[in-house]
């Protein structure tokens, strides 16, 4: 008797399994089942993709395909829309191919759908040439809906006609795909920290002789800044002054903000896997403890991760996280940090382009950021620019970095402001 009670206790647990197994079979289907038929399909991917305006940028039957009608757009967006050969492996065209397809759980396959992208094609165009030539990552995203509006990534190429012998990083879309030394940007995450550890910081006068001597070794400033509070020593992007605060915070702190505010972390952008960062922690005391909160050391920063920071700082301590295929009930936010530190970084970006960075570079736009001139041990430095427009009309957040580029001001700086103009000028026409 105990020897059936066993089997069929047996017997039970196996159907129980069984019936487990087939409901998580069929979850699975339902939410991956496009994307496992497209991925053994031999053809191309079938249907359409356009930008948020309608302007076509990729379209297929599933055997003949064709890309934008122009050069500039084609070129532009090549990393946003990839390739049918797969090279670019964050592109629309695989990535979304099961959208593409029209999958559909109880019907299958169907001929091919619309896909619209919230980017705007016409931005990409502008970003890409305001590159000139030159490598790098641009992104504008609408902090208040999480919608990408733009999204470049340079070298490129025109699909079309790809040729043979692409330049090195063509394939990369470095906006989401790769990570850079970020220089003063990351003075924001050191920044963040001190508001909510160090209780007297705006109490604090920071002095600058243009040099500091930390753990026996000499940390070099751009220039001699004097005495300064806070918000001075940020418009002055002043090494000596994140240095003393670097070393105040400890590197446990700066670590754990630097993965609380997203910069060390893998993000998923619609199901695109973006790159992580770094962040080492450095002895205390040690000038390189100094230099991983002023962003060089080994700290790496993604484009994206440092778009993600400065829409949260934008719209109060609250991400929208960002979208380029619309935001679905799937969509969420994350809150970075309290709405009160976000209003108080807010006011400082703020000063930093009343005070150091000149409005004059910016005319007509309400812009609040933060400069980058990342040295990278060659001789040469990354040139980055970060922020956001504090205006409800035309609620924009941004990141250029341009590899090698120079100062941060000058070089990103400029791109991001012929970006944001055409992005104005296109809202309010």
């Amino acid at each position: 008797m105990k020897k059936v009670k066993r089997r069929a206790t047996a017997a039970l647990l196996i159907a129980a399994m069984l019936i487990i197994g087939v409901a998580v079979y069929l979850v699975r289907l339902a939410d991956d089942g496009g994307a496992w038929a497209t991925y053994f399909s031999s053809s191309v991917a079938a249907g359409t993709i356009t930008d948020r305006n309608g302007t076509v940028l990729y379209t297929s039957d599933g055997s003949e395909y064709a890309f934008a009608e122009d050069w500039a757009t084609r070129t532009a967006c090549f990393q946003l829309i990839g390739d049918v050969s797969g090279n670019v492996g964050t592109g629309a065209i695989g990535q979304f191919r099961d959208k593409l397809s029209g999958y559909n759980f109880i019907t299958g396959m169907s001929s091919g759908q619309t896909l619209r992208l919230t980017v705007d094609a016409s931005l990409n165009v502008k970003a890409y040439a305001a590159l000139a030539g030159r490598n790098g990552a641009v992104i504008v995203m609408n902090y208040k809906t999480g919608e990408i509006l733009c999204m470049v990534s340079a070298p490129s190429m025109d699909p079309a006609n790809p040729g043979n012998n692409p330049a090195d990083g063509t394939y990369l879309n470095k906006a989401v795909s790769a990570a850079f030394v970020p220089g003063s940007v990351f003075k924001l995450v050191t920044l963040t920290a001190a508001i909510e550890n160090i209780d007297d910081l705006y109490d604090r006068q920071f002095w600058c002789g243009g040099s500091a001597v930390v753990g026996g070794a000499t940390l070099n400033c751009t220039s001699a800044h004097g005495s300064q509070t806070i918000e001075q020593a940020l418009a002055n992007s002043c090494n000596c002054a994140f240095s003393e605060l670097a070393q105040a915070l400890g590197p446990e702190l700066l670590a754990q903000y630097a993965e609380k505010l997203g910069l060390t972390a893998a993000h998923e952008l619609d199901g695109i896997t973006t790159a992580a960062g770094t962040f080492e922690k450095a002895e205390a005391g040690t000038i390189d403890l100094s230099w991983s909160g002023i962003g060089q050391y080994h700290d790496m920063v993604s484009p994206y991760a440092m778009l993600r920071l400065t829409a949260a700082v934008a719209n109060g301590g609250l991400l929208m996280e960002p979208t380029l295929i619309g935001r679905g009930p799937l969509s969420g936010t994350t809150r970075l940090m309290a709405a009160e530190t976000a209003g108080k970084v807010a006011d400082m970006m703020d000063y930093n382009v009343e005070y150091a960075y000149g409005t004059w570079n910016f005319p007509g736009l309400s812009i609040c950021a933060k400069t980058g001139t990342a040295e990278v041990g060659d001789g040469t430095s990354h040139s980055w620019f970060t922020g956001f427009l504090a205006d409800e009309a035309h609620p924009y957040a941004f990141v250029v970095m341009i590899e090698h580029g120079g100062a941060g001001l000058a070089n990103a700086g400029s791109v991001a402001n012929t970006v944001l103009q055409a992005a104005v000028a296109e809202n309010n026409g």
